[in-house]
């Protein structure tokens, strides 16, 4: 077995594959090729900043649903899906009335791209999508179930680092996504029709799955504070909130997901 870390620029972030493998290195290059490609395929379809790309076209009234690749009309029906399972607190569809999926569209890429090094025989790996993190089950390096999350401002500020760190390891979590306002500024909107919450600015969830962790991160930025009884009724989630006022919140079950110190 030997160690690899590749970072994939995309999406307008950054992706990081970080494991180990025993293929050959032509088929580890083949394997990752397939990986990152699968994120590059998603970004040239449902990227709102590349003009010509289908969801923009899509955006501007120049074609259907219906004439987009097949793929638009999977995402579109996965975000109806969630949108009724969060109580239409993760919506795609924007104050202007556009489909904008990009609430889940880098971790739904991001795990097709897993699903490529998984279908060629890397088990033992992490990816981290420009923040949000998922493990493989079979992660055998104990110091990459330890996550840490970062503080709710930017990372070019003096003030950035570490807010706290998760030790994953014999849970049932392998996912961690985070939503605010520090990077991408108020990128977030209330898909009930008033203004968002300002009682929250940063909300980490942690799940088994990464997309489910993105999109009620997603959700509960939107709602606000109001969401952490929803999130705290649900069996497989877990949530950490920051206030507005400088505090910090959490679901009953995240205590125990706080890494414990090393010497």
């Amino acid at each position: 077995m030997r160690e690899f870390e590749h970072h994939e620029p995309c999406m307008g972030t950054v992706f990081t594959f970080r494991g180990l493998t025993s293929l050959s290195e032509p088929a580890f290059a083949e394997a990752l090729l397939g990986a990152t490609n699968t994120l590059h395929k998603a970004d040239a379809i449902f990227s709102l900043y590349k003009e010509e790309s289908p969801l923009s076209r899509l955006a501007r009234g120049e074609t259907s649903v219906a004439e987009c690749p097949a793929v638009v009309d999977q995402v579109w029906q996965l975000c109806e899906q969630w949108e009724k399972t969060t109580d239409g607190w993760f919506s795609a569809f924007t104050p202007q009335h556009t489909f904008d999926p990009s609430g889940l569209v880098k971790t739904w890429a991001a795990q097709y791209s897993a699903n490529k090094l998984l279908e060629a025989g890397i088990f033992d790996f992490t990816l981290n999508a420009g923040g949000d993190i998922l493990i493989s089950e079979r992660q055998s390096r104990e110091e990459f179930w330890r996550i840490g999350l970062s503080r709710p401002v930017s990372i070019a500020s003096e003030e950035s680092g570490v807010l706290t760190v998760l030790d994953l390891a014999g849970t049932k979590f392998r996912a961690v996504a985070t939503s605010g306002s520090a990077e991408r500024g108020e990128h977030i909107w209330n898909p009930k029709g008033s203004a968002i919450q300002k009682d929250v600015i940063q909300v980490s969830v942690v799940a088994s799955d990464l997309v489910e962790a993105d999109v009620w991160a997603t959700a509960a930025f939107a709602e606000g504070i109001r969401s952490l009884e929803r999130i705290n009724a649900l069996p497989n989630l877990e949530a950490l909130y920051v206030l507005a006022n400088g505090e910090i919140a959490g679901t009953d079950g995240f205590l125990a997901l706080l890494a414990k110190p090393t010497r």
